[in-house]
């Protein structure tokens, strides 16, 4: 109250009205000032507070319970207290979320992460997020968030029940939240798990206080990770590039309790390393087994600690074994065999499934391998494309999506940089073309049978036709015109295959542009990389290897070529 006195003054002699819908854990002193204002309408207060009002701020400031009691009492606010339905005992409502609106009913939906307290409204770093509804880009956002106030304020919303002052009263549920922090996580075991301050975890390991988490996790990041623990420590967390999903999939590993094994999947190796690195910097966890190269130099090391877990050798106050792998290493066959050579994976296991649709691939399913206790898959976009089968593989396994930090949201709050995409549209040559119609008469008929031969040829032809729209040659022309508009400067151009990409790169540098191809075939990807990042080299020229989770330098354009056309 003392933090925005000064606005309410304005806001009470313009008539203003408010409608507030807060947690119920309030002071005792909070308890009675509501009371009193709701008991004492058009009283004597009144005239103290219009006499308080008129005078300095300070004034209004020395009796916050006073004012409160005032605003209730002249119908200019209205209370209503949120209380979570299905959480733990310990939770709380927690969301912060606001609209203004005039009489013309104009209005601006915000978001933020600022509590309604002194501190968050004037001395902390906070953000808020504004969406004014006469906005056209951002008026979507500003009626879905007006429609949601609407619809918690009407006792609408799933989770929570939504009261007013004198039913939670009655239902003795004005101090809901306890006021000591809790010392377990919900739907874990009470004891070893505990969160060690704001967004920290630890795994709690029997005569161990190591925190195994260096960082302290977003609040977006403690969202997401509260969402998978409700989930029963199972799930997909659908989040944009760049809004951590790496660090929340390592919170998730050091809040479970008693932990022993955690495997972390991932497509490449250079997404491998980066698991590396980030375990390294961030975390105390032992040095992961890294999963790629000669088998031989990681199976046994591996091995050996599995006997050891499965006797009872294993220092239980250490760190879970961890390794880190690519889907092709981890899903063959000598893989799998270990497990089984040692009776099974470990009873507290985490699979961490990194751009988790691709384990949706048949080769890679191996590894989803149902002695995981717990399952955790990240990806910016889970939905396996053209694959509704291996799509639905991976969404049953894991649980299905628990958490969603989408690319909207992030470009929102400024994680992700606003951009602009513009199409080029080329076409077939005739020849081209002629192939393609041919192949889709192929297709056709084979699609209309119910042998699964023909249904297996079917899709080996769907390929072939999709890879004449990815390497179109006048794709080339294309490019060649987004040169000439947008001369590369820290540039990527993503080709459909390497024969595209060595076209590519031959036109770029024959143009005198600094280019270099990016491939699984290049040897010295690393290199490249550093190339780009220090000016070196104006574009690189991409198939694969850098559509997924790599950490790129910054950039300033992207050529992509769809595998899709139109006409």
């Amino acid at each position: 109250m003392a933090a925005v006195a000064q606005g309410l003054t304005a806001f009470i002699r313009s008539g203003g009205q408010m409608r507030l819908v807060t947690s119920p854990k309030l002071s005792d002193e909070d308890i009675e000032a509501i009371a009193r204002g709701l008991q004492e309408r058009n009283q004597v207060i009144e005239r103290v507070l219009i006499r308080e009002f008129e005078r300095e701020l300070e004034q209004v400031v020395k009796d916050r319970l006073a004012c409160l009691a005032w605003l209730l009492s002249q119908g200019v606010l209205d209370i209503k207290l949120a209380v979570p339905k299905q959480m733990s005992r310990w939770g709380i409502y927690h969301e912060k979320l606001g609209i203004f609106q005039d009489g013309e009913q104009n209005y601006v939906s915000f978001t933020g992460s600022a509590n309604e307290s002194s501190s968050a409204l004037i001395a902390n770093f906070e953000c808020v997020d504004v969406f004014p509804s006469w906005d056209e880009r951002v008026q979507g956002r500003a009626t879905s968030k007006l429609q949601n106030f609407q619809r918690l304020w009407e006792d609408q919303t799933t989770n929570v029940e939504v009261l007013s002052f004198p039913e939670a009263a009655a239902k003795s549920l004005l101090k809901f939240c306890p006021d000591k922090r809790p010392t377990w996580e919900p739907g874990l075991p009470k004891q070893p798990s505990v969160r060690t301050g704001p967004g920290k975890y630890r795994v709690g390991r029997k005569g161990s206080d190591q925190n195994f988490l260096k960082v302290e996790l977003r609040p977006r990041q403690v969202d997401a990770l509260q969402a998978w623990q409700e989930a029963n420590c199972r799930g997909i967390l659908a989040m944009a590039t760049g809004t951590g999903k790496t660090i929340t999939a390592l919170g998730a590993a050091a809040s479970l309790p008693n932990l022993e094994l955690v495997v972390i999947g991932a497509p490449t190796n250079e997404i491998v390393q980066q698991w590396v690195s980030e375990l390294a910097d961030r975390t105390s966890f032992h040095a992961p087994i890294v999963a790629t190269g000669r088998s031989e130099d990681w199976r046994d090391p591996l091995f050996r600690k599995l006997r050891l877990l499965k006797h009872g050798k294993y220092p239980q106050e250490r760190s879970p074994i961890i390794v880190v792998g690519n889907y092709g290493e981890l899903s063959k066959t000598p893989v799998i065999e270990l497990f089984e050579d040692v009776g099974g994976l470990p009873e507290q296991s985490l699979l961490i499934g990194d751009e988790v649709h691709a384990t949706g691939a048949s080769t890679f399913r191996r590894l989803l391998r149902e002695d995981f206790k717990y399952r955790l898959g990240l990806s910016a976009t889970p939905i396996r494309k053209y694959d509704e089968e291996g799509t639905e593989y991976v969404l049953d396994y894991f649980g299905g999506i628990v958490y969603e930090f989408l690319l909207e949201q992030a470009i929102a709050v400024g994680i992700l940089c606003e951009y602009e995409y513009h199409v080029y549209v080329t076409e077939l040559t005739d020849e081209e073309y002629e192939e393609f119609q041919e192949l889709t008469t192929q297709m056709g008929r084979l699609l209309n049978s119910d042998d699964a031969e023909d249904q297996e040829k079917a899709r080996r032809l769907a390929i072939r036709r999709a890879n004449i729209l990815k390497s179109a040659s006048s794709k080339l022309s294309a490019l060649e015109d987004i040169i000439r508009k947008h001369p590369p400067r820290r540039s990527m151009v993503y080709c459909a295959d390497i024969e595209q990409a060595t076209e590519v790169s031959r036109l770029l540098t024959h143009q005198g542009i600094r280019a270099a191809r990016y491939s699984s075939d290049d040897v010295n990807r690393k290199g490249l990389l550093a190339e780009f990042a220090s000016g070196r080299l104006d574009a690189l020229i991409a198939i694969k290897c850098l559509d997924e989770g790599i950490d790129v330098p910054e950039r300033e354009l992207v050529a992509i070529q769809p595998d899709y056309c139109l006409n």
